[in-house]
């Protein structure tokens, strides 16, 4: 079978954790023995904002990320699509020759609505099935941006959780919606072998962004980190502001900047243990929906706190594959028991991986996809 997936981007994962799981899919249908084509957005205004500020903010180590997506992704070869929003006929002119032969199209959600469109009309006239997938927030914080696409083009909607799901057929009028699970990419995220002197004993890789979660990083990784001085604790992320940095400094974590995805896997190998704090919408709105960090830290075979996220949909079991601390002294606490017990910690790490490889990798989700398509 014949894929084009259009994506933001695909060389640049920054504030941009789409990427994460599509390059994994893209590889799973790959390794199935289908064709896939990557295409993304032209760098600039018009497009791949993502890919533009990796340059604009992270210069020094832009070029060896995209080094590191060549390296690990060889068999993917993003190319620029045309601006549909400012050039629809040339964007139009363009895909019309590369999509002729292809079965399936996926249009990743954070792309512009100009796009859809012409993917529709050339769906009438090429015959391919063309699905939305959607691993993103907006369709509960922001619905007006998701009702621009043609939605009633689609042939489904593919959403990363059941209460997605809901909403694009209730608010939004969709007539197929599944669910669609976003899942770790195995051949990338796994154990490495143990590190004779770990860089920290406890480490979160999250982007702060806006301040919907600054209340729960305080109170689930800051004030731990001060109750617990004896362990090192390390951050990565984008979009901190100084007074964020500052703080994080007085409560004794090392903040080291923007982690380009494929070296997670380093840094969880060289941590015992990983915190993960939910943003709003996934504990409200979207309940039930885990970011792609749960299924990638999980993969790594590193031991996961979280803090209080209900899962719905019975993906991962708390208590058994991660704990789930109800406030910030009940991590402070479950934190100090992990890194005081080596063999409590290892045994939730490698029932938390177990987990995935039986159920959340990107292979599953690829052979999901086949049977999708066939239906």
């Amino acid at each position: 079978m014949r894929l084009a997936i259009f994506a933001h981007s695909w060389l640049s994962d920054w504030n941009h954790g789409n990427a994460h799981f599509l390059r994994g899919l893209a590889r799973a249908l790959i390794a199935r023995g289908h064709q896939v084509q990557a295409f993304e957005g032209q760098p600039g205004n018009w497009g791949a904002w993502s890919l533009a500020q990796l340059f604009a903010e992270e210069p020094v180590v832009a070029l060896s990320a995209i080094q590191d997506f060549r390296r690990h992704y060889p068999e993917l070869r993003p190319e620029f699509y045309p601006c549909a929003r400012r050039w629809p006929e040339i964007a139009e002119d363009w895909l019309s020759r590369r999509l002729r032969e292809t079965a399936v199209v996926l249009l990743h959600e954070w792309n512009e609505p100009e796009l859809g469109e012409v993917l529709a009309r050339l769906r009438r006239r090429l015959g391919f099935q063309l699905f939305l997938l959607d691993t993103h927030h907006r369709g509960y914080s922001q619905p007006e941006a998701i009702a621009r696409f043609p939605l009633r083009e689609f042939d489904a909607v593919l959403a990363f959780g059941e209460s997605l799901r809901q909403l694009y057929l209730t608010r939004f009028g969709v007539c197929r919606a599944y669910c669609f699970h976003e899942a770790a990419d195995e051949t990338v995220f796994r154990p490495l072998a143990p590190s004779a002197e770990p860089r920290a004993e406890v480490v979160w890789i999250g982007n702060w962004g806006d301040e919907e979660r600054t209340r729960q990083i305080r109170e689930f990784l800051l004030l731990p980190a001060s109750h617990l001085p004896q362990y090192r604790f390390l951050a990565h992320g984008v979009r901190y502001p100084d007074w964020a940095r500052g703080e994080m400094d007085r409560s004794g974590i090392r903040y080291a900047g923007y982690l380009p995805n494929l070296r997670a896997v380093e840094v969880y190998g060289a941590a015992c243990a990983s915190v993960h704090i939910p943003r709003q919408t996934y504990a409200n709105g979207l309940s039930g929906i885990p970011t792609i960090r749960v299924f990638e830290a999980l993969a790594c075979g590193i031991a996961l706190v979280s803090s209080p996220w209900e899962d719905r949909e019975g993906l991962f079991q708390a208590g058994r594959d991660y704990w789930m601390a109800r406030d910030g002294a009940e991590m402070t606490a479950m934190l100090a028991e992990l890194l005081r017990d080596d063999r409590c910690r290892v045994e939730l790490a490698s029932q938390g991986r177990d987990t995935v490889l039986q159920r959340h990798t990107c292979r599953h989700r690829a052979q999901q996809l086949e049977a999708l398509c066939a239906a």
